[in-house]
């Protein structure tokens, strides 16, 4: 499996990332760990995590943390062999500082995050979603001080619009503070609306660009079919509110996407995957997984017969 250089760092990505927002419900820990391992082998070496990925338990305000520390336990003597990325900002306690992105929240929680992943340092480290309720200034600059400190090697954002995005470079450029290096947005061939401004936006300054929901919850995965009654392991069986709702117009849509991805001579799955990564700055996709033969099976779609990435990058 090729991988592809973060523009701006010698941080080289495998095109697929393993996302741990469902390690501890439905992947429970010892299969998770399997899940690390297997990514490993199969030459993907990006791994995504957040402070507050807890799996299916997850609600707004609970202490997450489980993701990570899932994820330290299943690198612990492979951390070389990984690029480790995780997220700050989304509410994870009562309190009101519990949430954010001051340099108070954003210290506290690099801090706790490195605990759990037992690690030093990680290699991107995204503010989760914009946080009005603080300056950019301060929590720019709180970025860039935990690079300085050693905790951080770069930064990135998550869930960002076009405008938000443009500000922030400014604040960056006007101060002499390091850019963020990637954006993490939804997308899929069912989502689309990144395609006017924040792609072109990314490409013009640099940014690489992370898609998460690029199979739409596994719409566009191929395993249902109008008529047919719900696969009961999916997406759509298990934990419907988090993707889009399985009616007679999206079946619609699915079969357009189907007939586009066969006059190129893919699988639907191919399709979704390939077509996100022909343009230049979407270097790789997080996608959630919850057997060692899904991983498999996305690993060919995307490169076919894949072979190992030789660790994670120069510093």
């Amino acid at each position: 499996m090729k991988g592809h250089k973060i523009p701006g760092t010698g941080v080289e990505v495998s095109p697929l990332c393993l996302g741990t927002m469902t390690f501890g419900t439905p992947v429970g820990e010892a299969e998770a760990i399997k899940l690390v391992h297997r990514a490993l082998d199969l030459g993907i070496n990006f791994m995504d995590t957040a402070n507050m990925y807890e799996g299916y338990t997850r609600y707004a305000g609970s202490a997450g943390g489980v993701g990570e520390e899932i994820l330290g336990k299943a690198l612990k003597g492979r951390r070389d062999k990984a690029i480790v990325a995780t997220k700050v900002g989304m509410k994870i306690g009562p309190a009101d500082d519990d949430q954010g992105l001051s340099r108070k929240h954003v210290f506290r929680e690099i801090d706790r995050s490195l605990a759990r992943l037992g690690c030093d340092c990680v290699d991107l480290y995204y503010m989760h979603r914009a946080d009005p309720a603080t300056a950019l200034t301060e929590s720019v600059k709180a970025f860039n001080d935990l690079i300085d400190a050693g905790k951080v090697r770069h930064w990135a954002i998550s869930n960002y619009s076009a405008a938000q995005i443009a500000e922030l470079l400014a604040v960056c450029d006007e101060n002499g503070w390091r850019r963020p290096v990637a954006l993490q947005p939804p997308y899929s061939l069912l989502k689309r609306d990144i395609e006017a401004e924040i792609l072109p936006l990314c490409e013009r300054e640099g940014i690489a660009v992370f898609p998460y929901q690029v199979l739409q919850g596994g719409l566009l995965s191929d395993k249902y079919q109008r008529g047919a009654a719900l696969p009961p392991d999916s997406r759509q069986s298990e934990k419907p509110e988090w993707t889009l709702p399985l009616d007679e117009g999206m079946f619609d849509r699915l079969e357009a996407i189907k007939a586009e991805a066969g006059a190129k001579g893919r699988s639907l799955l191919e399709h979704a995957l390939q077509s996100l990564l022909e343009h230049p700055m979407v270097l790789s996709l997080v996608v959630g997984v919850k057997s060692e033969a899904q991983l498999e099976r996305l690993a060919a779609a995307v490169d076919g017969p894949p072979a190992a990435i030789d660790g994670p990058g120069a510093p």
